[in-house]
């Protein structure tokens, strides 16, 4: 085997332009199958980044009616009550479950002023003291709320940057009041991401999905939430989990323990985990078939190539007529000149293969850089377009490897 890989390369490089040329065809398929595979996978982390975001590892609990969320100005239902201390620890206590807040919120926060100033589209959030660190905010201006907030009903407010510039478009809104339904508050603090993580948005449908997280949001203790609105509203869970993988089982876990909280019949209310893993399967999916039609595309490439392959290996048998005519006078064996054929006809679409997997590469990094579609590189898929091209080069050598097997010796030396 290793005489036929060393015959193999000495006659690729005595015939280094037409190696190359037979080889074009396989390096351009390699090439192409590469940079869509780079592509696509570069694209669904992307869409996985987007939703679950830069390491925070969150999950939303949220409590549902029907197909979309429980909308709490309608007034806090019968029959839900607030998550016990025993939940809010058997939550904590989950596989893979770091830190667990619980917090009640209006999705869109109206009465919201400062003076002329509206806070609108943004959302209020009453919290407790271990939102921040759940859901990943880090104070970068001013106090986090203390304790002394809470057992003391200190009516004091943290806003992130889309907030302030809202309520504050001059600046100066550490230390100012904001009024929120005739009440006053004072903002103690500016908060932000501490990942600094913002969602790629290339279309309008990346926008209506993504836009939620661009608008403002206002944070205050739990304690004071009666004061603007009820004593009896039951709370939402955001947990954070070790690993991504995680979130969606503890999403689901979760939401079966507060649920016990929910005595109420014949409604279809109950706390649902939100699985933005399956959400961002389900919207790599829409373009799977787009996908597997560029990449049997690109594959047509390959069967030009391993075409042209066997176009070169016939010639080069005719060429060799004499040798192989002598190798059999001397007793070589069918077997040993099939072997010797497809070796060399292997060992050309390997090389054709792994210049493929170079050129692809490349062609993804340019991809990547002028398109702004990320590109992330597969070594499976690169080692497996490798052994597909030795594929190639045995399928397509095998009709001039029998050729050459079956050469009569007499007949090949009198050709010669």
């Amino acid at each position: 085997m290793l005489e036929n890989i060393r015959l193999s390369f000495q006659g690729i490089w005595s015939h280094k332009l037409r190696s190359f040329l037979t080889m074009l065809g396989v390096i351009i398929g390699i090439a192409a199958i590469i940079a869509i595979v780079s592509t696509i996978a570069g694209t669904n982390e992307q869409i996985k980044q987007n939703l679950i975001g830069a390491g925070n590892n969150n999950v939303k609990v949220t409590l549902m009616q029907g197909g979309g969320e429980y909308w709490m100005d309608n007034g806090a239902p019968a029959g839900v009550y607030e998550i016990g201390q025993k939940q809010q620890e058997e939550i904590l206590s989950l596989p893979h479950v770091e830190n667990a807040s619980f917090y009640r919120y209006r999705s869109y926060a109206d009465g919201v002023a400062n003076g002329r100033n509206m806070f609108s589209g943004g959302s209020l959030y009453g919290v407790d003291a271990n939102y921040l660190h759940t859901t990943g905010y880090e104070v970068y201006a001013g106090r986090p709320f203390l304790e002394k907030d809470y057992t003391e009903f200190h009516k004091v407010l943290l806003m992130d940057e889309a907030a302030a510039a809202s309520l504050f478009p001059e600046g100066g809104a550490l230390g100012s009041a904001v009024e929120i339904r005739g009440e006053p508050f004072t903002v103690v603090g500016l908060i932000r991401r501490s990942s600094r993580f913002k969602p790629v948005i290339r279309s309008f449908q990346d926008y209506l999905t993504y836009n939620q997280t661009e608008y403002g949001a206002i944070l205050m203790p739990d304690a004071c939430w009666p004061v603007i609105f009820r004593y009896d509203e039951p709370q939402n869970a955001v947990l954070r989990t070790d690993t991504a993988e995680a979130m969606s089982q503890a999403g689901k876990d979760a939401a079966e323990i507060m649920n016990r909280s929910v005595t109420i019949a014949g409604q279809d209310i109950q706390y649902q985990g939100e699985d933005l893993l399956e959400k961002a399967r389900n919207m790599q999916e829409l373009s799977a078939s787009t996908n597997q039609l560029l990449l049997w595309v690109a594959s047509i490439s390959l069967l030009v190539g391993g075409i042209g392959v066997m176009n070169i290996m016939l010639v080069s048998v005719t060429e060799r007529t004499g040798e192989i005519g002598l190798k059999k006078a001397v007793g070589a064996r069918k077997r040993r000149i099939l072997f010797q054929f497809l070796t060399e006809s292997a060992v050309l679409t390997s090389c054709g293969g792994i210049l493929g997997v170079m050129a692809g590469i490349i062609l993804s990094r340019f991809i990547a850089g002028t398109s702004g579609t990320p590109a992330v590189i597969s070594i499976p898929a690169a080692a497996a377009s490798v052994g597909f091209s030795m594929l190639i080069g045995i399928v397509f050598g095998l009709l001039p490897s029998v050729k050459a097997a079956n050469l009569n010796p007499i007949d090949a030396l009198r050709r010669e």
